[in-house]
């Protein structure tokens, strides 16, 4: 028997999962779309929980997350680290998936499972362009994680002046 009548349907799925994961994150929107058209959920996720969304946003691939948005993937899906792909922009300093993301209805304020945001990861890295987003989005600049961190103190114990100017700009 050849290998693809040996091909049983399952295993063809899982295939195509798996290209469709490799898709997202190369940014082929041509061929994703393809997949997703064959009727995989746009919140498939692969073993580590993570997206395609997740993979798309992460690795900067803008027209590959807005279609994964306009076919109903969830902006706040969290991976199994608890990471969103806000957060994943944030922490990346891309403003453009940021605003994207927002614009599709992802939550300024969802915090990892430490109480991390999306904020504080701005804040932490430096990224002065997405904290001015998130807070024209109405991020909140004082939610604390479990720790009792708050993005003013991350800002700080980082030395990351830019977002802790923006931060105190926006407290005045």
């Amino acid at each position: 028997m050849s290998e693809a009548g040996s091909r049983t349907p399952k295993r063809n799925a899982l295939e195509l999962a798996r290209s469709a994961f490799d898709l997202a994150r190369s940014g082929d929107v041509v061929g994703l779309r393809r997949i997703l058209d064959l009727g995989l959920s746009p919140d498939a996720r692969n073993e580590r929980g993570d997206s395609l969304l997740m993979l798309a946003s992460y690795h900067g691939r803008l027209d590959a997350t807005a279609l994964l948005l306009s076919r109903g993937a969830s902006p706040d899906l969290a991976n199994d680290a608890g990471q969103t792909p806000l957060a994943g922009a944030s922490f990346k300093g891309d403003t453009a998936m940021a605003r994207l993301l927002l614009d599709s209805g992802a939550s300024a304020d969802a915090p990892d499972p430490v109480g991390r945001t999306p904020m504080m990861f701005a804040a932490m890295f430096d990224r002065e362009e997405i904290v001015r987003l998130l807070l024209a989005r109405g991020a909140d600049p004082s939610a604390r994680s479990a720790g009792g961190d708050t993005p003013v103190s991350l800002a700080t114990s980082m030395g990351a002046s830019r977002a802790l100017r923006a931060l105190t700009a926006q407290a005045c």
